[in-house]
């Protein structure tokens, strides 16, 4: 009864330590970057205008999706065309495209980088 409060409790003072510390942290060092008279673009080094990181997030979201339906329709036809035992191709079938799909999703980003660099 008492690990059902204090899991959930203990997960949440966790998550909120390290967001704090993160925080925290990188605050002292941009006050001492600040002091030492250091421009302050430096901070916005590494962003990408444009909103190019949700693209690339729904990019990838959108075939792993693609991906489990296709192993899905796939693994369907392989339990009812096949001998094969449906209980050990449909998990294999769907994480083989869901994976295969990433990897595309993979190559598709990095042409795209380097089409734009």
């Amino acid at each position: 009864m008492l690990a059902d409060i204090l899991v959930p409790i203990s997960f949440f003072l966790i998550v909120f330590g390290i967001a704090y510390l993160f925080l925290s942290t990188r605050n002292k060092e941009r006050l001492a970057l600040i002091e030492k008279g250091v421009d302050a673009s430096v901070f916005m080094k590494g962003r990408s205008s444009g909103g190019s990181f949700y693209k690339v997030v729904l990019l990838n979201i959108a075939l792993l999706l693609m991906g489990i339906g296709i192993g899905i329709f796939v693994g369907l036809i392989l339990s009812t065309y096949t001998a094969l035992n449906s209980e050990a191709v449909y998990p294999s079938v769907i994480f083989t495209t869901a994976g295969a799909a990433l990897f595309i999703g993979f190559s598709m980003v990095k042409k795209w980088k380097s089409d734009v660099q």
